[in-house]
Order: C-alpha cells, then structure tokens, then sequence
C-alpha cells in the first residue's frame, strides 16, 4: 500500500526498483514511510511516496534513472539528523536514503586521505584513522552519528571551523551519479586539481546538483605533542600590576534598551 500520491501508478515502480535494490531496500508502508516524513527539523512533516536503500553507486545510479524515465522527484537522505530541512520529502517523491552505503572503501595515508560512502558516520573517520595519528577535523556537533554524505550535501560546519575550516575545506574529490543518472568524478586526492572547482561547487547544493556516492576526505596528522602552562600564584603577582582608579561602564542589554552603570576598581 502506498501512503500518499495515489494519482500516480506506482506497482511497476516499484518493481523496477525492486530489480536495482532488491526488495529488503524498497519501503512502501505507511508505517515505514512515516519514519522518513522529517529530518532533523521536526516541524516540517511530508511523507515520501517510496522509500529506496541502494547499497553502491550502480545502485544509486539505477534508482535516479527510474526516476528520470518517470520524471519522479528524488530527495537523498543521510541520517536525517540536519535541522535546515534538507532531507525533508517532496511530495510524490522517491526518497532515496544512503545509509546503507556505509564502508570505508580505502585508507590512503601517504597521500593523507579516504575514500569512503556518504553512510559512513563522520566519527567512524577518525576511527578508522587514529591507529596511524591521524584524523578527520570536520565536527558538526553531532559527529557520533551525522554521515559523511549530508555533511557534504549542508557543507557542514560546527565547534571546528573556526580553526579548520568547513566540510567542503576537507573534500578532495568524490563520485557523483547526476539528476539523470550519469556517474561522474570531481576531483580526486590532490588537494588542488586543474580547472573549475566543481567539487567545491557540489559541496553544500543540498541535493539538487545530485547524489555523493565515493567521497574523498583529506584527513590531518595528530599534532606529535602539545603542552599546557599554568603559571604559579607568585609569577603572577610579579607580573600583574595594580589598575589605576577608573571608572568602568558595564552595558546590560535588556530588550530594545540598554542600562550603563558606573564602577570603581582600586
């Protein structure tokens, strides 16, 4: 039974999709399509049509052709953990969801990098890393479960960024299979390849340029050591001088108005 878009003859759909994925990755119940009606952003809610968990590129490829000959809107979904809406469905819509897609396919570390499937969590990098004292930087703040695939759909931010820059900072390349199908390579494990930037392009188009499926990420080295000073009570006291008797206006912001006070420090 299909949950919404009855206007549409969905049966052979499914079935075509069924013959790409198998059918333990097509989702059609309202039940299960429920699960998917809204990402991060709960105050949005629009169930999918169909539900599609395609496990390699091949796969992704063959669902977006299906919904290219049927001109069936798709919304690519990672771990639904985004609070902009991103993965929200359309309605009638294929929801396309990679978080089966989830290995590491190769750990490069002369050339500092990995390849991986955009399923793979953004924390399982690091992971998979730290053994040879490195690391991926990027941490949207929810790391432990936001996959690598959404991070470049949002071109993701978080605690990090200020020191290391955003996801699309840390992407050398990637797999794309475009709105019509075709599989294509931006990119690759240098860090600065000729010609148009269309990685960078990609990075943070939400979805509509189309679907990572292989993502390289550069990943940095542990720093060997670091140290932490914490001066004594006594140097303290020989380096801190008096302040003067002045007077300090401190503003405290309330609403449209602001109060100013005036303090005396000896």
């Amino acid at each position: 039974m299909i949950a919404t878009d009855t206007s549409r003859q969905w049966q052979p759909i499914i079935q075509q999709m069924e013959l790409v994925v198998g059918k333990q990755g097509v989702m059609v119940t309202p039940e299960e399509l429920s699960v998917y009606e809204c990402d991060g952003l709960a105050s949005y809610r629009q169930p999918p049509s169909l539900v599609v968990l395609p496990q390699t590129t091949a796969e992704v490829a063959g669902v977006v052709q299906i919904c290219d000959r049927h001109q069936i809107p798709f919304v690519a979904r990672g771990s639904g953990t985004g609070l902009s809406g991103g993965a929200l469905p359309t309605e009638g819509c294929v929801l396309i969801v990679t978080s089966r897609m989830n290995k590491i396919l190769d750990i490069d570390i002369d050339n500092q990098c990995v390849v991986v499937q955009p399923g793979v969590i953004n924390a399982w990098v690091t992971q998979a890393v730290a053994q040879e004292g490195f690391y991926y930087a990027p941490d949207p703040s929810s790391q432990i479960i936001c996959s690598i695939g959404g991070n470049i759909a949002e071109n993701s931010g978080g605690v990090h960024c200020l020191k290391y820059g955003v996801t699309t900072n840390h992407v050398l390349g990637m797999k794309v299979v475009l709105p019509n199908g075709d599989v294509v390579d931006l990119g690759g494990k240098v860090a600065d390849t000729p010609g148009y930037d269309l990685t960078g392009v990609f990075v943070g188009s939400e979805g509509t340029l189309g679907i990572a499926t292989e993502i390289t990420l550069r990943i940095l080295r542990v720093a060997e050591r670091s140290r932490f000073c914490w001066p004594t009570s006594r140097v303290l006291m020989q380096r801190v001088k008096p302040l003067p008797i002045s007077s300090v206006r401190v503003s405290f912001p309330l609403a449209w108005k602001s109060w100013t006070t005036s303090v005396l420090m000896p």
